[in-house]
């Protein structure tokens, strides 16, 4: 094999995803990745530091990834129409990729700060979603991180099939979001009672 001309690190992480989209996170090698990018696996060292590093880039991708969804969502909405369109957007994105879940569920390295950057954009998108019911800042990381556990978990288990029963699991996700809003509103008004 020859080196591909204009191979990029861009385009390695590009195919990496691939191969993660197609079988899963378990699946990737670095073996797999010069085979699809028409190079001796030596070549992929130009771009990657090993495999770890690869996966590391994998997550950084798919965690600014999230934050461009979740971004795009949110702009222009407020108050539950808000915290809906985050969690569609969640779920839409792990629907798309369902192989990707453990890329967003992990902490990343506090020494990883380009990582640790991506991480807190998406806390930053929830954050100003939150923003109008009033909270302060540590009730809005508690709201965060109850939102991030019930929109993650109920999209995660549906990307691994986790559920078997016949009733529509759309009208499933409609109910956890009517009562995430329901309790946020209860959060807030037990900050600020009338």
């Amino acid at each position: 094999m020859s080196p591909r001309a204009g191979l990029t690190t861009t385009a390695v992480v590009d195919l990496a995803l691939g191969i993660v989209d197609e079988s899963g996170p378990n699946d990737l090698t670095l073996a797999k990745v010069a085979e699809r990018a028409g190079v001796a696996a030596p070549s992929l060292y130009k771009h990657v530091k090993n495999l770890g590093d690869l996966r590391r880039l994998i997550d950084l991708r798919v965690v600014q990834e999230m934050a461009d969804a979740l971004r795009t969502a949110a702009t222009g909405r407020g108050g539950a129409d808000a915290v809906a369109a985050l969690a569609d957007a969640y779920r839409d994105y792990l629907r798309k990729h369902p192989h990707r879940t453990a890329a967003l569920s992990s902490d990343p390295d506090r020494g990883d700060a380009e990582l640790s950057i991506a991480t807190h954009a998406v806390a930053e998108v929830v954050f100003a979603v939150l923003r109008p019911y009033g909270f302060d800042h540590a009730r809005a990381v508690h709201a965060t991180r109850c939102l991030r556990a019930a929109v993650h978990g109920f999209a995660g288990l549906e990307a691994s099939g986790g559920f078997g029963r016949p009733e529509d699991v759309g009208q499933s996700f409609e109910v956890l979001k009517t009562m995430l809003v329901q309790g946020l509103e209860t959060y807030a008004e037990k900050e600020n009672p009338r």
